[in-house]
């Protein structure tokens, strides 16, 4: 047994030995929750009856009595599949089956269910926390974030929980590492190729953002920018597009911390930071924020897409949509970014020796 074998068997419990169980319990509960919903329980987030913006919703015409027990089955059938790819157990096709439900979970859960209200949730969260002592935004975060809402964040977590059950259960059946994913025939990375792959959609994932925020800021400042006249005015009276700056300003923040995927500061805390600087920066802090982002960017750009084929999208000005639209490239751009960051920082696995 080699020494890093053996110190990777004497390591606490990582995340690719509990994962599994995780999705299992979180299963296990929604699909209760499910289970009560079908027999008239209060609360089901989904559909007219329940959601008055269910027109964004891919489930606009979804009912408790069909709704409920399909959750209900899904998220019991669910959680005796987790437990067992927690374990390690099934082999060829029991093994296509399992990760085939696996990732389907986790598309539905990320993509189908989510809009961009999960996007407004978590970008509107920094700047009720900024304007909390000085009473703005005059509105309540939780009537911002009414139940249903807050129902599709419970279902990305879940989305993550499978996700990470999938990656964790494929590479423990094929025999490669847990945590890293290498195999005994993996090769060294390319680094260059790498690299050239991570500039590119660096530069897209900080141009596209910029680009919706140059929109908000021209509206801010009484420029109609690709919309008319009528909506400029009424953003101004409502003061609309001051959230608007808000948001816009969270989204060229985002663009800035993500110029350090390929910077030497996104890798070493700069000096100005107080109590980390000189340290290495983890590289689940810069990947797991980018990831999380890059699914809901893309989830709402989705939807604007799948509104904009519908033809409901108001014809507002180009500049009203056409960021939104270009969402699901962000998403993309921003996971081969970080994908790319991680491939380029991981080096020898401290669990496996490899690398």
């Amino acid at each position: 047994m080699t020494g890093a074998t053996r110190a990777g068997a004497s390591a606490p419990r990582r995340w690719p030995a509990w994962v599994g169980y995780a999705a299992a319990a979180w299963s296990l509960v929604y699909g209760l929750l499910g289970l009560y919903w079908g027999l008239g329980g209060d609360g089901f987030p989904f559909g007219w009856a329940n959601d008055p913006r269910a027109d964004l919703s891919v489930f606009v015409d979804a009912r408790a009595e069909v709704g409920g027990p399909v959750i209900a089955a899904l998220g019991i059938a669910g959680a005796v599949l987790a437990v067992l790819m927690a374990r390690g157990l099934g082999r060829n096709g029991a093994r296509v089956v399992a990760m085939t439900f696996a990732w389907v979970m986790a598309l539905v859960l990320l993509i189908l269910v989510s809009d961009y209200r999960v996007l407004m949730a978590v970008a509107y969260s920094p700047l009720f926390l900024v304007g909390l002592p000085f009473d703005w935004p005059p509105a309540s975060y939780s009537a911002a974030v009414p139940w249903p809402v807050l129902n599709q964040l419970v279902c990305v977590l879940g989305g993550f929980l499978w996700v990470a059950t999938a990656l964790a259960y494929g590479r423990r059946t094929r025999g490669a590492c847990g945590d890293c994913g290498r195999g005994e025939d993996t090769d060294a990375a390319d680094l260059a190729r790498v690299r050239r792959r991570t500039n590119w959609a660096v530069a897209v994932s900080v141009a596209l953002p910029v680009f919706y925020a140059l929109t908000r800021y021209a509206w801010l400042l009484g420029i109609p920018l690709g919309i008319n006249e009528d909506l400029l005015r009424d953003g101004q009276a409502s003061g609309l597009w001051w959230a608007g700056a808000g948001l816009a300003t969270v989204a060229v923040g985002g663009a800035v911390l993500t110029i350090g995927l390929v910077r030497p500061w996104g890798e070493i805390f700069p000096r100005w930071i107080p109590g980390l600087r000189g340290r290495r920066v983890p590289v689940a802090a810069a990947v797991v924020p980018a990831i999380v982002v890059a699914v809901i960017v893309t989830s709402a750009g989705l939807m604007y897409v799948r509104l904009a084929i519908a033809g409901t999208l108001p014809d507002e000005g180009w500049a009203a949509t056409v960021p939104e639209l270009v969402w699901p490239v962000w998403g993309v751009a921003l996971t081969v970014a970080a994908l790319g960051y991680r491939a380029r920082r991981r080096g020898r696995c401290r669990h496996c020796g490899r690398g």
